[in-house]
């Protein structure tokens, strides 16, 4: 087997944990906005007032170049309005945040994830965004159950900026080098299990060794779809659990054989390249996450050529049951002295069609129509949407309501899989202490 010119060397991204808090602490002056009021009631950014608006999102260098062309746009619009702009990784994102909500410092515009919505908007650290509809925000052409996503409580304190689905994502080229057949669309999670050694058998003299899969049980949205395939509730209406230890263990033993025979990537590896993934690194061959994420994968590998597979189905029911999460919302900080101007810049980041065509859907199928108006539907977006148009059949089910605390039980998933996977505890052990920290996490 020969090697290819494959990266040797992890690319870091910029932090912004380490300076945050200090930085944003200066701007921790309450706005005075306490949410509520009418739509429309919202005040409008004054012309000649002269204003500096912070904003962060997680993402690789790609979103960050895009992020910051649709920024650039946005500033040739409203010339008194300077946009200090950062970004970092998904792990070091979150715990920056609450750093600075713990001081009121959170940034004027941030991207904001569904897992943390309910934590942020139920405790009164996000701008109630509803006076400004109609006014500084157009919401007319998101569907209503989209936008609806960004509410809590009767407060609507993020704004969608788009849609995705779970998907696979394989490397053709090498799965060539590997020498094994591709995995299709009709595989079941047993099936992907028993591919997925296969790829390992054939990469393990490659130098470094190939994988054809990484541990897809870490993955906690993964076993939220695969509760969802089994027809199981994941969460009740209390926010409460509504799985059981054992159906972990379930999800679990699908990689029981991958993990002890050293099948898939290893966790010495993903710390050496983190944040990238095996994937692309160009060390794994294939990967389960949100379909989005190709544009991600076509900058970090430079292929000419990903493909996008629909998720595997469970044992005796072939119905995939997908269901289309919101995508990278957008909040205010409550502590924003420049509500109106928050707005603005989410407004202009979620209509502007020239920002929706440098985005494309590198975040996801764009929520609005006027986003959608100038996109060139070719190359990696069309591969997105003809997915998402072929899986309509597919997405069958709501998205699961995320209790407040999902956040950090999805990370306590996360830490528990990566020491699972140094074999430092057992999936008994695991179970046990993740039900542990969920119960404390959790209403």
């Amino acid at each position: 087997m020969t090697a290819r010119n494959r990266r040797s060397t992890p690319r870091y991204l910029p932090l912004a944990a380490a300076a945050t808090a200090a930085t944003l602490a200066l701007t921790a002056c309450s706005s005075g906005s306490d949410g509520g009021g009418e739509p429309g009631s919202g005040g409008t950014v004054d012309p000649d007032e002269q204003i500096t608006l912070t904003m962060y999102w997680w993402g690789n260098e790609d979103r960050a170049d895009r992020y910051n062309e649709a920024i650039e746009l946005f500033e040739e619009e409203y010339p008194n309005i300077d946009v200090q702009a950062n970004y970092s990784a998904w792990d070091d994102y979150w715990p920056a945040r609450a750093t600075e909500a713990a001081g009121s410092s959170l940034p004027d515009v941030f991207q904001m994830d569904l897992a943390y919505l309910s934590q942020y908007g139920g405790r009164n650290q996000l701008v109630d965004l509803t006076p400004y509809l109609g006014g500084e925000l157009d919401a007319t052409g998101m569907p209503e159950e989209l936008l609806d996503s960004g509410r809590v409580g009767d407060g609507l304190y993020a704004i969608p900026q788009s849609t995705n689905t779970l998907a696979m994502f394989s490397n053709p080229e090498l799965i060539e080098e590997l020498g094994v057949e591709a995995p299709t669309a009709d595989m079941t999670w047993s099936d992907y299990a028993q591919w997925a050694a296969e790829a390992a058998g054939a990469g393990a003299d490659a130098d470094p060794a190939l994988y054809g899969a990484y541990d897809f049980t870490g993955v906690f949205w993964l076993f939220i779809q695969y509760m969802v395939q089994n027809g199981n509730e994941v969460f009740t209406d209390d926010g409460e659990l509504a799985f059981t230890e054992d159906d972990v263990l379930e999800w679990l033993s699908l990689a029981s054989d991958l993990r002890a025979e050293g099948q898939v990537w290893p966790p010495d590896r993903a710390a050496q390249f983190d944040p990238l993934d095996g994937f692309s690194a160009q060390e794994v061959a294939t990967s389960g996450t949100w379909d989005n994420f190709l544009a991600m994968y076509y900058a970090d590998t430079g292929l000419d050529e990903l493909d996008i597979l629909p998720i595997p189905t469970v044992e005796g029911n072939d119905a995939r049951g997908l269901f289309q999460k919101p995508s990278m919302l957008l909040s205010a900080g409550q502590n924003t002295e420049h509500p109106e101007a928050a707005a603005a810049l989410i407004n202009f980041i979620t209509n502007d069609a020239e920002a929706g065509a440098i985005f494309g859907t590198s975040r996801g199928v764009p929520a609005t129509e006027s986003a959608r108006s100038e996109m060139d539907v070719s190359g990696t977006d069309e591969q997105v949407i003809t997915f998402e148009e072929e899986m309509a059949d597919e997405i069958t089910e709501p998205v699961p309501t995320l209790p407040e605390g999902f956040g950090t039980i999805e990370a306590a998933w996360l830490r528990l899989s990566e020491t699972l996977a140094y074999g430092e505890i057992t999936e008994d052990e695991f179970v046990q202490q993740w039900f542990a920290e969920a119960e404390s996490a959790l209403p």
